[in-house]
């Protein structure tokens, strides 16, 4: 009888301890449970590192650039570097050596010298060896783009790396802490927030036109049936395969962000992540690699919400036959703009400045403005990147010339010692939300934190800041002071 009793006692015990287990490190996972709220590792910063926030290293007056990825996004980066002042492109790395080769056709049509040419797995080290390149630009697949710009900054150099920049949160901390330790610029390449839409929203915004913005959305829809073989190796529906979330969010939640001043005034507080079934998905992956399972939703919904009591909403779906669509909304006190599928804005008439735009009839609040009252307000709060780049940058082209006013503020910054317009920051904020949303749906959609990469800093900065040539950044403001 004793030594049963024991034995319940021990049952109880352990039953005890089982039920407790949410609130401890789950096994082989990089999250807890906090008052509900899954809350994942946030290693703090080591001794060495220092913040990224407003970062800028001495002018570069010409930005020798290396190339790494040469297969679906990268050709075109080069071909547009060749249309920039003050670049050297000294060398061109693929996997493939007849893929570096071909490129070396954009430098000889700009009169420009040929480049080194590096191939193979690990061709990319030699070139981040070299000790005459400032700048790594990487458009390699998704899976190799953490060690490359790792092994760059770690051989001294800037790096610039395509969406998505990192696909786990523990890559975008190890991104965030080198990029720390070793004082090296580490942008990702959104070149979203540099679409003539959203750059003018931007500037509508912060000029007060919205009011208060509430709420956002963006996302990323976009049907891929046709493009899935071009991928090499077929590394993209292999990732989808491999991972739930939202894979690719950065299209468009990076112009709400930045709406947001997210890190430079606000910060995200947690989310909420809900997928349906893969059937599309899982039906292409079936037929090209004769899987029976598929991670990856045919439509994800993320609801972000912040620390000042904003909620952002983001969409992702490749897999359905639906038109292009980043949604792009602002929702403000004072006004609304939408992209996606319709073009418009809608605003209190008190939002109008009638002594600049006297020729504005009196709107309807409850429509979409006329395309009349939408152009005049599109070009009259052109933001000033375009008023400087815009007819260039539709000449050279790039997703219609957001891809080389992408490009071109890059090599701007690096050139005039400035602070770059997207940071460190900003790329594991927006790249976090995949692997954040998939914890979150595979567990009934509970509410997950979203970690603060700035370590406490989030609010240092007040508001988003694209530097000009000749301004001082409001750190060095300080430090002279």
């Amino acid at each position: 009888m004793k030594k049963q009793l024991i034995l319940a006692l021990a049952f109880v015990a352990a039953l005890m301890t089982s039920c407790k287990s949410s609130d401890k490190p789950l096994a082989g996972q990089n999250w807890h449970v906090e008052n509900g709220v899954i809350v994942t590792n946030e290693p703090r910063r080591a001794a060495g590192q220092q913040s990224m926030l407003e970062f800028y290293t001495d002018p570069i007056p010409v930005v020798r650039v290396g190339f790494v990825g040469l297969g679906m996004r990268g050709p075109g980066a080069v071909n547009r570097f060749t249309h920039l002042e003050g670049v050297e492109i000294k060398a061109l790395c693929d996997k493939y050596p007849d893929r570096a080769h071909a490129c070396q056709r954009y430098l000889t049509n700009a009169g420009m010298p040929e480049a080194a040419e590096y191939s193979g797995e690990e061709g990319y080290k030699q070139l981040c060896e070299r000790d005459d390149i400032d700048l790594v630009y990487i458009a390699t697949n998704w899976q190799t783009h953490v060690e490359i710009a790792l092994y760059a900054m770690e051989h001294g150099k800037h790096v610039a790396i395509e969406v998505p920049s990192a696909t786990s949160i523990e890559d975008c901390w190890r991104l965030v802490d080198t990029s720390e330790r070793t004082r090296r610029h580490c942008m990702m390449l959104e070149n979203c927030v540099y679409d003539f839409f959203e750059l003018t929203c931007l500037n509508m915004a912060q000029q007060g036109l919205f009011g208060e913005i509430l709420h956002t959305e963006g996302a990323y829809i976009h049907n891929l049936t046709p493009y899935w073989d071009e991928y090499a190796d077929n590394w993209r529906l292999d990732f989808n395969q491999k991972h739930g979330g939202d894979v690719y969010p950065t299209h468009g939640f990076g112009p709400c962000c930045e709406a947001l001043n997210i890190h430079r005034g606000d910060k995200m507080e947690y989310l909420v992540s809900m997928a349906t079934k893969s059937v599309n998905g899982l039906k292409v992956a079936k037929a090209k690699m004769g899987v029976d399972e598929f991670a990856c939703g045919d439509h994800i919904v993320t609801l972000v919400m912040t620390k000042s009591g904003k909620s952002m909403e983001i969409q992702h779906n490749v897999f359905t036959p639906r038109p292009y669509n980043r949604l792009y909304q602002l929702t403000g006190t004072e006004g609304f703009a939408n992209k996606y599928p319709i073009t418009g804005f809608t605003f209190h008439n008190s939002q109008i400045d009638r002594d600049a735009l006297p020729d504005i009839p009196r709107l309807d609040e409850h429509s979409f403005v006329s395309d009349e009252v939408k152009n005049k307000l599109l070009q009259y709060y052109k933001h000033p990147i375009h008023q400087e780049i815009e007819e260039k940058a539709k000449q050279v082209g790039g997703h219609g010339g957001m891809d080389f006013v992408m490009d071109y503020r890059l090599i701007y910054c690096l050139q005039n010692g400035l602070p770059l317009d997207q940071d460190v920051y900003d790329l594991a904020e927006w790249c976090c939300i995949s692997e954040l949303s998939a914890i979150s749906h595979a567990n009934k959609s509970m509410p997950v934190r979203v970690p603060d990469f700035t370590r406490g800093d989030w609010n240092k900065v007040k508001g988003l800041h694209f530097y000009m040539k000749g301004e001082l950044p409001a750190a060095k403001i300080a430090k002279k002071l």
